[in-house]
């Protein structure tokens, strides 16, 4: 585990300034207390982190359940009963990944996943573009496009013009340059540089900012433009930012709804990430899904048990660790200990950290996430790959994750019906000449009643006083459905004066008198075959 050090540390520092900032505005927006969104940050990176199979994923706290979250304290009662659920929903999605539910994850068309990645960069760039300008009305963290604010995420763009804070703006654009720089020019340069990652330059220069711009009225930065951790004035209140579930509430059915959806909110949101996520590791490690639903479930139930958000990986933190040359888990882990080290030791140090710094490393994750070289490729891969990726992307930004990957998932399964429509079969002429045609229609290896429509549409169009040559010796799989089309049609070609060749493993057959039973048969030849 201690092998890729040297590319696990400078990663787990980037992925800690990602999650700080992430960890707290969810927390916000969830409704919930500020220090719930650290526990579980701290419980995703260090818990889940080693318990999980993934090489590169980082899980915490999620935007995505944040409405449930904030629905379900007021509807159950209080912050206590709620992690009633969190427990409940851990203990399910543990039930999940021994059921092997984690299959689920390779259901969705790689189109969908490329468009969930390049959707969640969209959202990133969008929603940090305000935070960079120093207009911070809304919390890190939020992912829908409808504010909580009443505004919309494009009018809260629009408004940054009234509302922006020139210090936070400043070393907002200093962090992007020195981290920009970092990657493109100096990071060739040696391994010093390599090492010491520019986000972590940037967050330095932020801070040394805010203390020597102290009392210059234009230049200083306000304590609502800097990170906002809660400090303890000793032990006794450190450990009273705790929060601890009411097991009595145990009885409620709105407690086990709650947990149940989180369990499955959660592990739909985590099986799509590691999907993502192994698509995004450049060493294409591929994740145990089961195991993961197993290291989420486990992270639940501690995190919950000590006042913890609900946990799921989250990609956000897991394309940093990645963008950030991560290898291997131990990357997860660190950032684990550097949130619970620094919450505890130097609280009042990261709260001198510019919140628009952290918005330019969040604005640089996004645009690698949904790098415009990304849209061409998908364009040029035709209209199969291109519709359920542009779908998805658009559903999340209007949206949000789960309803835009939804929407892309039925949109994907109506182009796979389509094909499927459009392969069953195909028609060749093989001799044509004034009064007779012969044509020949071989169906596909699998056909279904959802190919019902194109071979009844292409039977109908055959010319009278044709010859049909029938071929299903490919075929594996024929739908009683079509069949029965096959027989139906069978009496109206001796009307239309058609006459049905019918070739399969079993030789050629010309005007069966019954297809129904002539297919009923095939089961039986084929067992004999196999036999044999």
């Amino acid at each position: 585990m201690f092998k890729n050090i040297k590319n696990d540390l400078p990663a787990s520092i980037v992925v800690f300034f990602v999650a700080l900032p992430l960890c707290l505005g969810i927390a916000l927006a969830s409704g919930a207390p500020l220090f719930s969104g650290l526990i579980a940050g701290i419980i995703g990176g260090i818990v889940v982190g080693r318990l999980s199979g993934s090489n590169v994923g980082v899980s915490g706290p999620a935007a995505g359940l944040a409405a449930i979250v904030l629905t379900a304290i007021g509807t159950l009662g209080g912050y206590q009963n709620f992690l009633v659920a969190v427990v409940l929903g851990g203990v399910i999605q543990i039930l999940f990944g021994v059921l092997k539910a984690g299959i689920i994850g390779y259901y969705f068309p790689s189109s969908v996943i490329k468009g969930m990645l390049t959707g969640i960069g969209i959202i990133i760039i969008l929603k940090q573009i305000p935070h960079f300008f120093g207009y911070d009305l809304e919390p890190e963290g939020a992912d829908s496009f409808i504010e909580s604010s009443g505004e919309n995420t494009f009018s809260a763009i629009i408004h940054i013009v009234d509302n922006i804070t020139l210090s936070s703006m400043i070393i907002g654009l200093v962090g992007l340059t020195i981290i920009v720089l970092w990657d493109k020019v100096l990071y060739k340069k040696g391994k010093i540089f390599q090492v010491i990652q520019g986000p972590l330059v940037a967050v330095v220069l932020g801070i040394i900012y805010f203390n020597v711009t102290k009392g210059f009225d234009n230049l200083s930065i306000l304590q609502k433009h800097l990170v906002s951790v809660p400090i303890p004035e000793d032990a006794a209140s450190f450990i009273g930012q705790f929060s601890f579930p009411n097991f009595s509430a145990i009885t409620n059915i709105d407690v086990w709804i709650t947990a149940f959806t989180i369990a499955l909110v959660a592990s739909l949101e985590t099986l799509l990430c590691v999907e993502a996520t192994d698509k995004l590791d450049p060493d294409k490690n591929v994740t145990p899904t089961n195991r993961e639903l197993l290291a989420q479930g486990t992270g639940n139930i501690i995190s919950g048990l000590i006042g913890g958000l609900p946990i799921t990986q989250v990609i956000v933190r897991s394309s940093a660790n990645i963008q950030s040359g991560g290898k291997t888990k131990m990357s997860a882990i660190i950032h684990g200990f550097l949130l619970l080290i620094s919450v505890i030791l130097i609280p009042r140090l990261l709260n001198m950290i510019p919140l628009s710094v952290l918005a330019a490393i969040l604005l640089v994750v996004g645009f690698k996430l949904a790098k415009p070289s990304l849209f061409k490729k998908m364009y040029d891969l035709g209209w199969k790959q291109s519709i359920p990726f542009f779908v998805t992307v658009i559903g999340i930004i209007f949206t949000d994750l789960l309803t835009g990957i939804g929407l892309g998932l039925l949109v994907g399964i109506v182009v796979i019906l389509l094909k499927s429509y459009q392969n069953s079969h195909f028609l060749h002429i093989e001799d044509k000449s004034n009064s007779t045609h012969k044509i020949k229609m071989t169906l596909a290896e699998e056909v279904t009643f959802f190919n019902k429509g194109a071979i009844l549409k292409e039977l109908d169009r055959l010319p009278n006083d044709t010859i049909l040559e029938l071929d299903v010796r490919k075929t594996r799989y024929l739908d009683n459905d079509i069949i029965e089309i096959l027989d139906d049609f069978a009496f109206k070609a001796k009307e239309r004066n058609i006459d049905i060749i019918l070739i399969s493993e079993r030789g050629t057959v010309e005007n069966p008198p019954s297809y129904i039973e002539f297919f009923k048969l095939r089961p039986k030849i084929e067992e004999l075959k196999h036999k044999i």
